[in-house]
C-alpha cells in the first residue's frame, strides 16, 4: 500500500511553539527545519511527505521542487495551500493509497476526511515527530555502542581513553 502525509506547511509552522517563534524573525529558517523534521519522518516511516506552503507568503507562479526526498509545493499565487491539498487529494486517491493530511485547520480536516483522506492534528504530528526523534537518537546510541566494543575485555573508561588517544585528543 502507498502511503501519502500532505503537510499544511504554514499551518504547521503556526501551531509548532519552536517554529512559530523563529517565523518570527527567520520564516525561511522555520521552513527549513520543517522540511528536516518532515524528511526524517519520511526516512523513519516510509510515508512519502509532501509539504505544500501558501504562495502569499512567497509570491510566485507556483512551483514544485525536491528537498531531502521531500516533495515540496508553493501554490500559485491566487490558489491556497488548501485548494492544493483537495487538489492533490482526489488526485492521489487510488484502492491502494493512503492519504492523510496534518494541519490544524478545523475546516480543511473536514473537507479532506469527505475526501477520503485521513487527518492528522499538528499536535499529533508534533507528537510523533517527537517520538522519531527519540527513536532515532537510541538507535544512533546503539550503534555507537556496538561500534565501540573490542574483543578485548576492558572497562568502558578505559575504551574512552583508547578512543581520545585513537581521535588524537588529550
Amino acid at each position: 500500500m502507498r502511503r501519502f502525509l500532505l503537510v499544511d506547511g504554514y499551518n504547521i509552522i503556526g501551531d509548532w511553539p519552536e517554529l512559530r517563534e523563529m517565523q518570527q524573525s527567520d520564516l525561511e529558517g522555520a521552513r527549513d527545519l520543517l522540511i528536516e523534521k518532515m524528511a526524517e519522518y519520511q526516512a523513519y516511516t516510509g510515508v512519502k511527505i509532501m509539504i505544500i506552503f501558501d504562495a502569499h507568503m512567497v509570491p510566485g507562479l507556483g512551483r514544485k521542487y525536491r528537498n531531502y526526498r521531500v516533495d515540496i509545493v508553493y501554490t500559485k499565487e491566487k490558489e491556497t495551500a488548501d485548494e492544493r491539498i483537495e487538489k492533490l487529494v482526489r488526485t492521489l486517491k487510488r484502492v491502494d493509497t493512503e492519504i492523510s493530511v496534518a494541519t490544524s485547520d478545523f475546516l480543511e480536516q473536514r473537507v479532506i476526511f469527505a475526501s477520503g483522506a485521513l487527518r492528522k492534528s499538528a499536535r499529533e504530528l508534533r507528537t510523533e515527530v517527537g517520538a522519531i526523534e527519540k527513536g532515532i537518537a537510541k538507535q544512533v546510541l546503539r550503534v555507537k555502542k556496538q561500534t565501540a566494543r573490542t574483543k578485548l575485555p576492558i572497562s568502558d573508561e578505559m575504551a574512552e581513553i583508547f578512543e581520545k588517544w585513537r581521535r588524537g585528543e588529550r
